[in-house]
């Protein structure tokens, strides 16, 4: 396992109808829903780990702790950044943040994803 502290990622977002709360069933109007939003954040940590593990391994979610403090209406820009913050054995914790093209801060918060063997992990699914 390959993950040091350091490491990032970024990805650009565009908030399209399926992305809003009323879409996502998190409220009634059409800007950004939380969910997506941690969605698009936690995409960017597997991006900011994946080509660095080892062949079988993959990171699943394990703790989030996120503020969504902007709106973004459809057709809004959203930048996430993801920056590894500490590794602890297999746990992986990475400070997120999202802002709009202007410098908004749409975003920030912390998640934590586990390093696991995905054959072994899914296995126990039975």
């Amino acid at each position: 396992m390959g993950i040091s502290t350091g490491q990032h990622a970024g990805r650009d977002f565009t908030v399209i109808e399926a992305d809003t709360a009323a879409a996502v069933g998190s409220g009634d109007l059409p800007v950004l829903g939380t969910p997506r939003l941690l969605a698009w954040c936690e995409a960017v940590t597997c991006a900011v780990v994946d080509a660095v593990l080892d062949p079988g391994e993959t990171t699943v979610g394990a703790e989030v702790s996120l503020q969504h403090r902007a709106a973004s209406p459809v057709g809004a820009k959203v930048q996430v950044e993801a920056t590894v913050s500490g590794v602890e054995g297999r746990r992986v914790t990475f400070d997120v943040r999202a802002t709009h093209a202007d410098g908004t801060v749409v975003a920030e918060g912390e998640v934590t994803r586990a390093v696991v063997d995905a054959e072994r992990f899914l296995a126990r699914l039975g």
